[in-house]
């Protein structure tokens, strides 16, 4: 059973009574999304590499937030985002249709086509951002293309281990073009260790919302 809850933003994220865990922090939905994969993903990224374009990749749509947020930045800044997000387990219609990410009657429409587009086949969403969803997992996801950037949104390690797993971070190191970087809300120990030993530099920061520490990868 999935519920929607208000953080304590304002902005609402959801939780899985299944799994006891929250889609985002408690903290602030909104303000960890635009912390952790805007500023220190996206913003970073394009700050050592002056690109008109990137290619995203994101392990976990769920609520569509970073989606969402990442194609009102790409509208900001007039540039184009290639955006490809692994999802097995996609939230349904009366859920999503009800989240607040929106201010205005465009945002509700671009949350909701972010929702409502097809799968398996990359949609122009709006001019500057096209949207790939693929209902597959990180463990059998295999791609051609290259990546600039991971947002790496799955559930806790301490909820889904598997996914967090050595094997998962070396894809991604191979998935992401030299002076790619992941980014993600976790600082867990073991799973540092792990990004480390796949290959990246790893660069510990300070969290969202309060939280003591979040975590980037970087390809050298």
């Amino acid at each position: 059973m999935i519920k929607i809850i208000t953080t304590e933003d304002g902005s609402h994220s959801l939780y899985d009574e299944e799994l006891n865990e929250t889609y985002h922090s408690t903290r602030g939905a909104r303000g960890e999304s635009m912390h952790v994969f805007i500023r220190e993903g996206l913003e970073y990224w394009l700050s050592k590499n002056q690109r008109e374009e990137v290619c995203i990749l994101e392990i976990g749509l769920g609520t569509g937030l970073n989606a969402f947020l990442t194609a009102q930045f790409a509208e900001s800044r007039k540039m184009k985002v290639h955006f490809t997000s692994l999802e097995p387990f996609p939230i349904e219609s009366q859920v999503y249709e009800n989240l607040n990410f929106h201010t205005s009657t465009y945002e509700k429409e671009l949350l909701q086509e972010i929702h409502k587009s097809e799968w398996e086949m990359e949609q122009v969403v709006t001019p500057f951002f096209k949207l790939k969803k693929t209902k597959t997992k990180l463990e059998d996801f295999s791609s051609d293309a290259r990546f600039n950037i991971i947002y790496f949104d799955a559930f806790a390690p301490s909820k889904q281990p598997e996914v967090w797993s050595l094997e998962n971070l070396e894809k991604c190191f191979s998935l992401l073009e030299s002076g790619g970087a992941l980014t993600t809300y976790c600082a867990q120990g073991q799973f540092k260790r792990n990004l480390a030993e796949a290959g990246f530099e790893v660069e510990t920061l300070q969290g969202a919302m309060g939280k003591k520490e979040m975590v980037r990868g970087v390809i050298k």
